[in-house]
């Protein structure tokens, strides 16, 4: 008797093939159950050794903000004596963005991303005064250039799981327009163009973590951007405060083909300083959004991904739409 046939199930013929692996173990080639594209893109997965990814992107924010400011006195709590001034500001920025990410290795990856930034931004302001003259003014401005480049690696600390530990750089450049170059109204004090970049080099060291929960991906991650001070002329050297960011979520497989994703990013942003001082009028700005995601793999080379982020603080975008197709080349 062959081997084969010693080895079959009691009550089978000797003609009966063994199973390929053993019984309950999943496939080697088996997919997993959140596509990677469908996780944000702080907790997204790396790009295969000698793969490279092009990823086009397209976003809108729209902001808007009330705010209401009095010059005066007052005579009892109802009634107060002065000028009230209301400002309404009103902002949309539109960037479309060209991605490449390669993998290095099988644990290292390198990526670049080439924004292309438009901006508007309308503003209105109410005067009323004492002697009951109301004033309205509005002052639109907007504009249009290359913005930031970025750049960045991401490395996997760890081989194995149950989860896996990234360590991120990212770089950004100072190529959008200078917000210290644009023109400004001399009677309003508002731009007349509108920048399309920082102004600033910043540097930001980054910890993401992945939990695989099947069907689920949970993640999180936290970084710290640090911005490069300069010198300008006529102003001083400016540095623009550092910003910590830390950002929680999962994604969720409905199927093999389609993923959600959840989750919440907060941003604290710090004062500016002039000279070693901290400028006037500034202060910490605390920024968090909830974001929501939806991804579809069409092929095994292409996904399209949407995300939506509602702004939960003052300063955040009250509304942001992204959508992404990343495909492999």
């Amino acid at each position: 008797m062959s081997e084969e046939q010693r080895a079959a199930p009691e009550g089978k013929g000797a003609g009966s093939q063994l199973p390929a692996q053993p019984v309950g173990v999943k496939p080697q080639d088996e997919k997993p159950a959140v596509d990677g594209a469908a996780l944000f893109e702080q907790g997204g997965a790396l790009t295969p050794r000698g793969q490279l990814v092009f990823e086009p992107s397209f976003q809108y924010s729209h902001s808007s903000t009330n705010l209401v400011s009095v010059v005066g006195y007052t005579i009892i709590p109802s009634i107060t004596v002065g000028l009230i001034n209301i400002k309404n500001v009103e902002s949309n920025t539109l960037v479309g963005a060209l991605g490449l990410r390669y993998g290095l290795t099988s644990r290292l990856e390198g990526e670049v991303k080439i924004p292309y930034v438009y901006r508007t931004e309308s503003t209105s302001t109410d005067s009323a005064g004492t002697g009951g003259q109301n004033v309205t003014s509005v002052f639109t401005a907007d504009g249009n250039d290359l913005g930031d480049i970025e750049f960045g690696l991401r490395y996997q600390l760890n081989r194995t799981g149950p989860s896996y530990w990234l360590l991120g750089l990212r770089v950004k450049s100072n190529t959008g327009k200078d917000p210290f170059e644009m023109p400004v109204d001399q009677a309003t004090g508002f731009y007349t163009r509108l920048p399309t970049g920082s102004g600033f080099w910043g540097i930001q060291p980054g910890l993401t973590l992945i939990v695989p929960s099947d069907p689920a991906v949970f993640f999180g991650s936290v970084s710290y951007m640090a911005n490069i001070p300069r010198s300008i002329p006529g102003v001083g050297d400016v540095d623009p405060g550092d910003i910590v960011d830390a950002n929680f979520g999962l994604g969720f497989a409905l199927n093999d083909k389609t993923s959600i994703s959840l989750g919440y990013d907060h941003s604290i942003v710090g004062r500016v300083k002039r000279n070693e001082s901290y400028l006037p009028g500034t202060m910490v700005t605390q920024l968090g959004t909830l974001l929501i995601g939806f991804s579809y793999r069409a092929s095994d080379r292409m996904s399209y991904v949407f995300s939506l982020g509602a702004g939960l603080t003052q300063a955040a975008p009250d509304v942001q739409l992204t959508v992404k197709v990343p495909f492999n080349l």
